[in-house]
C-alpha cells in the first residue's frame, strides 16, 4: 500500500508521537509498504531512509529560541497561517487545526499517490475534506481531555482561564473523531476512555499496541548498573506527569538512601513549577535533568538506573514504560491510564513492575526504597519485563496489525460505506 503517515509534530524528542511516526514508519516499509511521512514542525529526524518525508511548515510560533512569539501579520502567506496566527494571539494552541488544513491542501493534488491516510492524532477540521477523497485512519494516542482536566485541576485563577483556551482544540477532536470511519487506539483503556470523553462509536475503533525498539533498549549486567539510579521520562513538563510527586518521594528516599540520584528525561523550564520544586526540597544536587536527547541516549539511562518511575496521573499507554522493560529495568509506576494493561498487572506469570496509587509520594517512595533495597527483586522484574517486551511489542506486529486497519478503511471507502 501507499501510505501518507500525516504529524503535526513529529520530532522523536518532542514526545511519543514522534517516536510512533518513526518506527511505524520503518515498520511499514519493512512490511513492503510505500510510507510518505507528511509533517508539520519540529520535523523527524533519522527516519528510515526508505520513508519520505515532506515537511509542512508552520509558523513556527513555538520553536525555540523563541517560543510563544508570534510573527508579524504582514508575513502571513495563506489562510491556514492567518488562522495560525489569529488562535496563537488569543491564547489558543492552533497547530493541530491548521496543520491539517494545509495537509489537505496539500494533497488535494496528490490523490492518485496514495492508498490510504493516517493521521497521528492531529483531528483538525481538513481531515473531514480529506475523508471524501481517500480512505483515512486516524491514531488516537489518548483524549487530551484528560490533559485538559488535570491542568484545570492543578491551575489556581486567572490561569484557569488560560489553561481552558489553550485547550479549546479538543472540542475540536472529539467533533472530527466522530466523524471519521476508522481510529486506531493504542490500549484498551485509551479507547475506553476516547469513547467516553470523545463519544466515538467503540464499533469504529481498532485497539492496536505500540512496541519498542528490542534491539536498542536492551538490559544491562548488574554490576553495570549505577548504585541509587533512578530514571524518569516525561516527554512535557505538566502536572499529567506527575514528576513533582516523584521529587517529593525522592526527597523521602534520600533518607536512608544518601547515594540515590534522579535522571529525569525532560524539558524543564528554567524558574517553573519543577525547577523550583527541586530547589525548594534541596535535590539540586541529586537531579539531573536530560532534555532534546536522542534515543540512543535514554537506552543508555535505562540500562544504566535500577529503578525507572513512571509517576504519571493518566497514560494512554506509555513508551517509556516498556522501553524500561524492554531494557530489563525494574519498574516502579501508578497505577493509572493503561499503564496496568502496559505491564500487565493482574496477568498469569511474574510480575514485571511495582504499582503504586498515582499522586502517592509515600508509596512512590516506599516502593522505590524497598527496589533499592533488593537486587534480587529487582532482577527479578527485570527478566519479566523483557520476557513481555519481546512477546509483546514488537514494531513488526504493530505495523502488521495497523497495515489490516488500513485494509479494513481501502475495503469500506471502496464501498462507500462511510
Amino acid at each position: 500500500m501507499r501510505v501518507a503517515l500525516l504529524s503535526y509534530r513529529s520530532k522523536q524528542h518532542v514526545g511519543g508521537q514522534g517516536v510512533y511516526v518513526e518506527h511505524l514508519s520503518r515498520g511499514l516499509v519493512e512490511a513492503g509498504h510505500d510510507v510518505e511521512v507528511i509533517s508539520g514542525q519540529p520535523y523527524p529526524v533519522g527516519l528510515d531512509p526508505r520513508v519520505r518525508l515532506t515537511r509542512l511548515p508552520s509558523l513556527g510560533i513555538y520553536d525555540e529560541p523563541d517560543p510563544f512569539k508570534p510573527p508579524a501579520p504582514w508575513t502571513l502567506r495563506s489562510v491556514p497561517d492567518v488562522v495560525e496566527w489569529v488562535l496563537s494571539v488569543t491564547g489558543a494552541f492552533g497547530e493541530p487545526l491548521t496543520f491539517t488544513l494545509r495537509a489537505d491542501r496539500h494533497l488535494r493534488e496528490r490523490v492518485d499517490e496514495f492508498d490510504v491516510v493516517h493521521d497521528n492524532q492531529s483531528l483538525g477540521w481538513g481531515l473531514l475534506a480529506l475523508r471524501r477523497r481517500l480512505p483515512l485512519v486516524a491514531t488516537i494516542h489518548h483524549p487530551i481531555s484528560r490533559d485538559r482536566k488535570v491542568e484545570l485541576e492543578a491551575a489556581r485563577g486567572w490561569r484557569k482561564l488560560s489553561v481552558a483556551r489553550w485547550y479549546s482544540f479538543v472540542g475540536m477532536q472529539a467533533r472530527v473523531a466522530r466523524r471519521l470511519p476508522f481510529v486506531v487506539g493504542v490500549s484498551t483503556v485509551a479507547t475506553d476512555d476516547t469513547v467516553t470523553d470523545f463519544g466515538i462509536d467503540p464499533e469504529r475503533i481498532r485497539v492496536v499496541p505500540l512496541g519498542v525498539d528490542t534491539d536498542l533498549f536492551t538490559p544491562a549486567e548488574a554490576a553495570d548498573r549505577v548504585p541509587g539510579r533512578v530514571v524518569a521520562v516525561a516527554s512535557a513538563d505538566k502536572p499529567l506527569k506527575g514528576v513533582a510527586h516523584l521529587l517529593d518521594a525522592l526527597a523521602k528516599v534520600r533518607v536512608e538512601h544518601p547515594d540515590v540520584e534522579l535522571q529525569l528525561v525532560s524539558t524543564v523550564e528554567p524558574g517553573g513549577a519543577t525547577d523550583r520544586r527541586i530547589d525548594a526540597l534541596g535535590l539540586r544536587d541529586c537531579v539531573t535533568t536530560h532534555s532534546g536527547v536522542e534515543a540512543e541516549h535514554i537506552a543508555d539511562l535505562m540500562r544504566s538506573a535500577e529503578v525507572m518511575c513512571v509517576p504519571s496521573l493518566y497514560e494512554g499507554f506509555s513508551l517509556p514504560t516498556v522501553e524500561a522493560l524492554a531494557s530489563g529495568t525494574a519498574v516502579v509506576a501508578s497505577r493509572a491510564g493503561a499503564i496496568p494493561e502496559v505491564v500487565g498487572d493482574g496477568e498469569d506469570g511474574d510480575p514485571c513492575a511495582v504499582l503504586v496509587e498515582p499522586g502517592d509520594a509515600e508509596q512512590l517512595a516506599a516502593a522505590i526504597s524497598a527496589l533499592l533495597d533488593d537486587p534480587d527483586r529487582r532482577a527479578a522484574l527485570g527478566a519479566a519485563g523483557r520476557a513481555r517486551a519481546l512477546e509483546r511489542y514488537s514494531w513488526t506486529s504493530v505495523a502488521r496489525a495497523t497495515a489490516d486497519v488500513y485494509d479494513e478503511a481501502i475495503r469500506r471507502f471502496a464501498g462507500k460505506e462511510q
